[in-house]
């Protein structure tokens, strides 16, 4: 089956996410709350791969099975995000931290942020593409393989999510660390299912045409998470709102990969 030129088609999204996110920005500049910029991000990601399974070349139960997968994935994070840090939420702190760093910038600055989500979409789109157009007939081994960690990743993130918020929504928790369920394991059991799903699509395009594409998503995401927007900010606002406690859980827990937890150092006078 033909289909229109993949450099086109990630373009356009570009340029229409672009467009989006721009909107999202004004939208924010009312509501005070950033944390739109990550819906937009998972929305429009959904868009997208549902744009590309009607116009780029491919197996039509391919395209439905890619196109299952990004609903599922981007879609449950959206709707979390949605539900517990913008509809009646104050806006996220990490949001409010950077707010406070850039000062009299503020806005320009956040307008390159929403814009860079848009960037962001384009580029994380590229991996469910290259599966889209792999040639090979539905269904290799290697497919169900990434199928398989597609599935514990998703599911991780899902209930690390449900942990974290299930935690939060009792008022004696409010400035106590959360060790419940996976969060025992890793300071950020979340993040690691989020990157790990990555790896899935890595898994199930090994050998097809464009399948370097394919690391954008672990590569950049475990930058993203690791040094830019993800555990750094969310580190930080933990050590200033809960202190001493999460000081110690630094100490015994893993921050990323999940594991058992270390005995906390005997602090000698």
């Amino acid at each position: 089956m033909t289909g229109s030129d993949p450099l086109s088609l990630v373009l356009t999204a570009y340029l229409a996410m672009a467009a989006v996110m721009a909107w999202l920005w004004v939208l924010q500049l009312r509501v005070r709350n950033a944390s739109i910029a990550d819906v937009g991000w998972c929305m429009g990601l959904i868009a997208v791969v549902l744009w590309y399974a009607t116009q780029a070349a491919g197996e039509i139960e391919r395209k439905i099975f890619v196109a299952v997968m990004a609903v599922l994935y981007a879609g449950r994070l959206g709707f979390y995000i949605l539900l517990n840090r913008v509809i009646g939420k104050t806006e996220d702190a990490r949001y409010r931290r950077l707010r406070e760093h850039w000062g009299g910038s503020e806005r320009l600055k956040m307008f390159g942020y929403f814009q860079l989500q848009a960037l962001a979409v384009a580029g994380f789109s590229l991996p469910f593409l290259v599966l889209i157009q792999n040639p090979r007939p539905p269904f290799a081994l290697i497919e169900l393989a990434g199928l398989l960690i597609w599935i514990i990743a998703v599911t991780g993130e899902g209930m690390a999510d449900w942990q974290l918020a299930h935690f939060r929504s009792q008022s004696w928790n409010r400035d106590r660390v959360c060790r419940d369920g996976l969060w025992y394991f890793s300071r950020h059991p979340n993040y690691f299912f989020e990157w790990l799903h990555w790896w899935a699509y890595v898994v199930m395009a090994i050998g097809t045409p464009g399948w370097m594409l394919t690391w954008i998503g672990p590569v950049a995401m475990g930058w993203a998470l690791l040094k830019v927007t993800g555990i750094p900010l969310a580190e930080a606002q933990a050590v200033t709102s809960r202190g001493e406690e999460y000081r110690i859980y630094q100490q015994t827990t893993n921050m990323l990969i999940p594991w058992w937890p270390k005995r906390r150092p005997i602090e000698r006078g």
